[in-house]
Parts: C-alpha cells; structure tokens; sequence
C-alpha cells in the first residue's frame, strides 16, 4: 500500500480533495439508499453502500492507471476513441434501458458484466481530447472556417445531436465547453461568434418549436418543456412537476445551519432521486449549511488546482486537455448544486463522485486521471522533444512523441 502511494504522481491537492469526496460520499449514499430499500423494495441499505464502495474503488483503479499514462499519448487514443464513441452513441439510442424509474435511451449494459454504461459521459470525454489535439494543431497555422469544418466541428455536431435527443443537459455542456475550449485554444474569433451566433439562432428556433410544437420533436421534449416552465413559472405549474423540488426545499429548510445529523434526513424517503440528481438536498438536510458550504469549497478547491494545472502545463496540448476534461466536472457539481437550491431548471445531472451512480463516476475518474497526468511536470517536459505525425495513432501511442 505504501508503495502505491509512493508511487502516485502529479497534483497532490487534486488526489486529496478527490479522496477526500468519495470516503465523504459513503455517509449520504448510505443514508439517502434507504429510499431504494423502502419505497422501491431494490436490495439492501449495505448492498447499495457495498456497490457505491466497488465503483469508488474501481474508479480510483482508473486515476491510478492513466495518471500513469504521458499526456501526448491521448493525442492518438482520441483518434482511435472518437469512432468507436460515435458508433457506441448511435446504438445506444435504439437500446432502451430502465433505471431509478426513469426509462431512456441513454445507456447500454456492458456484457457479461451487467454494468450499465452511459456512452454520452465517455462521449464528452473523449470528444474534449479529440478538440485539444486539433486546436494544438493549428496553434500556428491562419485556417480558414471551410477547413475545420470536417476536423473540428463536423465531430462536434455529430457527438452532440447523437446525445441530444436522450441527454439535453449533457449535449448543452458539450456545446458550451467546446466554445470555451475554442476560444481559449486561439481559433479565430470571428468564426467563434459566427457559431455563437448561429447557435443562438438555433436554440431560439429549437425553443419556438420546443414550446409551440412540442410533438415534433423527440419522446424527451415534453419533459424539457415542462422543467422550463416550472423553472420560470414555478406558480403555474403542475403540483406533480413541483413535487421533487418542494421536497428538496424542505430538506434544505429543515437542515438549518447545522443538520439533523448523519443519517437522520426525513425527506430521503419522498425524493425519488434521492441517491443521485437530489443528493445535495439529504446533504444539507443532515449537515446543514455548513456540511453544504464546505462541499461547495471542496469544489472550488478542484476548479483552482485544475486551473493552476491548467495554467503551469508547459504544453497547449496539456493546458487545453486540462481545462477540456477538468471543468466539465466541476461544471456539473455546480448545476446539480443549482438545480436544488432551484437556481436552474432540473436537468438530471449527478453530483461528481458523491451521487451513487455506475459508469459515470468511473467517466470522472477517467478526467481526473488525465488531470493528474497533465499536471506531472516531468512529462510535460519529455512532451516537448518530440515532433510525429500526429495524424498517425500508432506513431503517438510508439511513444516516439
């Protein structure tokens, strides 16, 4: 054991506030898997808190091993990635899977493993990666908007609208980091507010259709369209759109500054999703605002060291994979945290390495290991010696880079 920690690289602040949030994580999971027990008769209280502790330790297992891997050597697995990514999306959409109570298309079950997988988490990854490789690529070159039609945002459209119509929030996130990705990797600024603007156009035309002709549009609309309107006329809506956030606000008014106390929560039995998009509400019901506040500094913690990473990264590629796969995390952790105080329309986003989920906290260690990569200096360093054809997978993953 002792060897292993020894043999740990990169940012030692991101490894403890990462481990410091999964052993945390055990109490609410716990605590909120009663509602599973109970009210949807699924397995036990300690199988839940076993499953979550697999996950969690298999999930470590993936920061261990590809933080051991040099950051160039993503270069060539994105392009490898990519095309199976696109394929696994495409199915996934026709398969049909029923989890929580929620019936989407939005994951496939691994074979003989029986492990629900979400394609559109590893999706963004990789997808985060393939960007950071191109924008790298032209970092020095003037292009013009024809040329990265085909290299920069004809996989970007195809990875977004292959999630959208299942997974809105997610495909916004995607959207909003890829410009953010664009924009500080220097491509040029006038195309960047032409997608922008085009983007607007669009979502303008998508909210008109979303709001007036609801039936044209994919099974999921109708449930976009009824969390706008409760979101923006909270008044009017239906006490059954209502109820889950009523639930959260009690549990919220009920914790106080202090909490109940662990495993003490009332509400964990009413809300429906209370192990994963409405976590945050058992954890300030049990730990009140101060238990609330100092989540929220933790990961705000990991927003600064991504961004001191980011920022000591003596590569463009390390800087902008950093920022690519790093935010979205924190991102994530914000809108879930959003969506209880009722700051955002509810969007079904868990909390990053708290909520108890399957494949998708694996997905985050799989960024938080590629963080943890970036930020070891001595590769950065090797990084820079090398010059291959980056077009060629195999050349990079030689490890002639």
């Amino acid at each position: 054991m002792l060897a292993i920690f020894k043999n740990l690289k990169g940012d030692k602040a991101i490894w403890g506030v990462v481990a410091l949030l999964a052993l945390f994580s055990f109490l609410p999971v716990y605590s909120a898997s009663t509602n599973l027990v109970f009210v949807n008769d699924d397995g036990t209280t300690f199988g839940h808190l076993v499953k979550h502790a697999v996950l969690l330790f298999l999930g470590f297992g993936i920061i261990y091993a590809i933080h051991k891997i040099p950051t160039h050597y993503f270069k060539g697995l994105s392009i490898i990635a990519l095309p199976i990514v696109l394929i696994l999306l495409a199915y996934t959409l026709t398969v049909e899977t029923r989890i929580g109570g929620v019936t989407a298309n939005r994951w496939i079950k691994i074979p003989f493993v029986g492990v629900n997988f979400q394609t559109s988490t590893l999706a963004s990854v990789v997808l985060m990666i393939w960007i950071a490789r191109y924008l790298t690529k032209i970092k020095d070159v003037k292009i013009t908007f024809k040329e990265s039609i085909l290299p920069l945002w004809l996989p970007t459209a195809l990875v977004v609208l292959l999630i959208l119509p299942e997974n809105f929030s997610t495909a916004a996130i995607i959207c909003f980091m890829v410009l953010v990705l664009c924009f500080l990797g220097g491509y040029p600024l006038k195309y960047l507010f032409a997608m922008v603007g085009t983007g607007i156009v669009l979502g303008g035309m998508f909210m008109f259709v979303l709001f007036k002709a609801p039936e044209v549009l994919p099974d999921r609309a109708g449930t976009w369209k009824s969390r706008i309107e409760t979101f923006i006329h909270p008044e009017q809506a239906d006490k059954d759109d209502l109820h889950q956030l009523t639930l959260a606000q009690i549990a919220i008014a009920e914790g106080g500054v202090v909490g109940k106390g662990a495993g003490k929560s009332v509400m964990k039995n009413m809300l429906s999703q209370s192990t994963s998009d409405f976590i945050f509400a058992i954890i300030i019901e049990e730990y009140g605002l101060l238990g609330g506040g100092a989540l929220l500094f933790f990961y705000l913690l990991l927003l600064f060291r991504i961004v001191v990473v980011a920022h000591s990264a003596k590569t463009v590629f390390s800087k902008l994979l950093v920022i690519g796969v790093g935010l979205p995390i924190v991102f994530q952790a914000f809108i879930n945290m959003a969506v209880v105080v009722q700051l955002f329309p509810v969007t079904g986003q868990p909390l990053p390495l708290i909520s108890m989920g399957g494949t998708s906290i694996w997905m985050t260690c799989l960024a938080i290991g590629i963080v943890l990569s970036a930020s070891n200096k001595t590769e950065n360093l090797e990084e820079q010696s090398y010059d291959i054809d980056e077009t060629n997978p195999l050349e990079v993953l030689s490890g002639q880079l």
